[in-house]
């Protein structure tokens, strides 16, 4: 029996998609709509404060992904997916804030395909726009600098807060380290 001849879909773009789904999925699996039975009076204002610096990290770092397609629009076809995830998390992270926002923002943003924007106030800020450099790889090195320091300092941080917003920051990492990896697969 003859093999079938081989696929002609180069194989980047399968294990793109299987790693970029693979995280859409830990993040969906990690957030829950239900109030955190964890979450006690005191760990209130810790969860408030985490959840107010991941968003602005988020929210930083969309900021960094919109100089670069703004600086390099030909980078705008693999950029656009992640940039949509990287505003899905903004938004979870600031909608979360009322209960049960932190589901919501990832099935409507976060599936393959998704246009998930921030807010206008998310993107509108008084910080300058990030620095771009001047060639397309070095600016995506760069963006996976910033997604993989972000995603350290989120898994790091998930040890010091309550159950659902450590499930929330350990799915946004995990798909950070996934953010980076693609950003850097093309240099190998």
């Amino acid at each position: 029996m003859p093999f079938p001849p081989p696929s002609r879909t180069p194989r980047g773009v399968r294990r793109r998609s299987l790693i970029v789904s693979a995280a859409s999925a830990a993040v969906l699996a990690g957030c829950s709509a239900a109030p955190d039975p964890v979450a006690g009076g005191g760990s209130t204002s810790v969860s408030a404060r985490a959840r107010a610096r991941a968003a602005r990290d988020s929210e930083a770092l969309l900021r960094q992904y919109d100089a670069v397609l703004a600086a390099h629009p030909a980078l705008a076809e693999r950029l656009r997916p992640l940039r949509a995830q990287v505003a899905a998390h903004a938004a979870a992270f600031t909608e979360g804030a009322s209960e049960g926002g932190t589901a919501t923002a990832f099935t409507e943003g976060a599936s393959e395909g998704g246009t998930a924007t921030a807010s206008p106030s998310a993107t509108a800020s008084a910080s300058p726009s990030p620095e771009v450099p001047a060639d397309e790889r070095s600016a995506l090195a760069a963006l996976a600098t910033a997604e993989r320091g972000l995603a350290d300092r989120r898994a790091k941080e998930l040890l010091d807060v309550p159950g659902e917003l450590a499930r929330l920051l350990a799915g946004v990492s995990a798909a950070g380290s996934a953010h980076a990896y693609l950003l850097t697969e093309g240099e190998k």
